[in-house]
């Protein structure tokens, strides 16, 4: 679901290449996300052979609300659990790391 709120749409091949697994096994996948709501599929306008797949509204929000949930469940647990120095610490290493990948 990341990966569709990333690029917005993908053919499911796409999809699979970058979660290094199988068509077979990509499209498991997505049969049961659309059955939970969470993609909507589109005929492509250039092959209507080939289906894009995004995440529905219910799917963007759902996403949207399990990373909003993790990152108060981080934040509170560095808070109990780290000292001023080490947050301190950590705040330095997320910024190199936002470097490295290119957030």
């Amino acid at each position: 679901m990341a990966q569709l709120y990333q690029n917005k749409s993908m053919l499911p091949s796409e999809l699979a290449a970058n979660e290094m697994i199988t068509n077979q096994s990509m499209s498991q996948v997505l049969n049961h996300l659309f059955e939970l709501g969470y993609i909507v599929r589109v005929a492509s306008e250039m092959d209507k052979r080939k289906v894009n797949i995004s995440l529905s509204e219910h799917g963007e929000h759902t996403l949207l609300q399990f990373r909003h949930e993790r990152d108060e469940w981080l934040a509170a647990a560095i808070t109990a659990v780290c000292t001023p120095e080490e947050q301190a610490a950590l705040k330095v290493a997320i910024g190199a790391l936002v470097k490295i990948v290119g957030i």
